[in-house]
């Protein structure tokens, strides 16, 4: 499995090496000796969970305030364009964004790190989207950004169909700068 630095700190990608086969495929999806070596605690890992998305669903953007969450992402069926911006006061990658292409054939993982959202698109019929997350869940962290907000212009791939009331009715980041300063500042330390 190979890792790969991006230009957002922290914000890593883990290429396995999937083996196809007359059967169809195995790839290992995670290792935690590997995952230790990019400098992220495997077992700090405590919930996770799976999304089913129709083509063309958006979810997103998500990210949680406070100490907010490390989360790992990855496409186990079907295909995702995943987006992650970094919103870290003090980053030196502050509002910017990166997008990949994950899939059930090439099973890369995303790890995105706390005050960063994060948010995808399903580009097939269906897609599931796998996450590991390293704190339970409280929705008093919540905070969604809109996926068009014009500030990031994100080049999502297909037509929006189908997004919940939360992600259609997100506002923009500038009407949540007092949420955004809730969000834990960079400090230099990236994996």
């Amino acid at each position: 499995m190979e890792v790969t630095r991006t230009g957002i700190p922290g914000l890593l990608v883990f290429t396995p090496s999937p083996h196809p086969d007359p059967r169809g495929m195995f790839s290992r999806t995670f290792d935690a000796e590997v995952a230790s070596g990019a400098g992220i605690d495997p077992h700090a890992f405590v919930q996770d969970s799976l999304s089913r998305s129709h083509r063309g669903v958006v979810r997103g953007l998500h990210v949680r305030v406070g100490d907010g969450e490390n989360k790992l992402v990855r496409c186990s069926s079907g295909a995702v364009l995943d987006v992650v911006v970094d919103l870290r006061p003090g980053s030196p990658s502050y509002l910017r964004w990166e997008t990949f292409d994950l899939t059930g054939d090439n099973q890369v993982s995303v790890y995105v790190p706390a005050g960063c959202a994060h948010g995808f698109q399903a580009l097939s019929e269906p897609a599931d989207t796998s996450y590991r997350i390293d704190r339970p869940h409280d929705p008093a962290d919540d905070l969604t950004i809109a996926h068009d907000d014009p500030g990031l212009a994100i080049p999502w791939r297909l037509p929006v169909t189908l997004q919940s009331d939360a992600d259609r009715d997100a506002p923009r980041l500038a009407d949540v700068r007092d949420r955004l300063g809730e969000i834990r500042p960079w400090t230099g330390h990236q994996h």
